[in-house]
């Protein structure tokens, strides 16, 4: 059996430390601002029932407010809720008993943690009364997502 001079090799452990270190920084540096945890989330709001459905939406970032028509609105009230589209404050509205079903769909992340939200309210004035700004997309927003390049980091993208 042969022995190893424990001496030498306790010497190439640092240099080897080391350059393994200089190897993995560049690559953590080049990363995509897509891949590193931020505030952004996809939004979409389909209109009607599965037989026939409209679906518009956007990408809302808050670092700074963009991407939504009432954007600095809609981070506000996910900060106040800790990104948690659940525990929006609800807003005191009087809807009308029309059933004209909306399903608001979120994915995306919130401080680094992955948010995915999905649910069917009775009505446009529902959804906006317990969801408050944060799925308030005007006409204009964009009518699919798919193809954003922005979203690529997304969960559910």
């Amino acid at each position: 059996m042969k022995h190893f001079p424990t001496h030498r090799l306790l010497g190439v452990l640092p240099v080897t430390a080391a350059l393994l270190l200089a190897a993995v920084a560049p690559t953590q540096a080049s990363a995509p601002r897509s891949l590193l945890p931020g505030d952004g989330l996809r939004l979409t709001v389909t209109t009607g029932d599965s037989r026939s459905s409209d679906t518009r939406g956007t990408l809302l970032l808050c670092d700074p407010p963009q991407g939504h028509s009432r954007a600095a609105e809609a981070c506000a009230d996910l900060t106040a809720a800790d990104g948690d589209i659940g525990a929006v404050a609800h807003e005191d509205a009087v809807c009308s008993l029309l059933y004209a079903p909306v399903t608001a769909h979120a994915s995306g992340r919130w401080n680094g943690r992955p948010v995915e939200y999905t649910e069917t309210f009775s009505n446009t004035c529902v959804m906006l009364a317990r969801t408050g700004a944060v799925f308030a997309l005007d006409d204009e927003q964009l009518p699919e997502l798919a193809e954003l390049p922005e979203l690529a980091g997304l969960p559910g993208a």
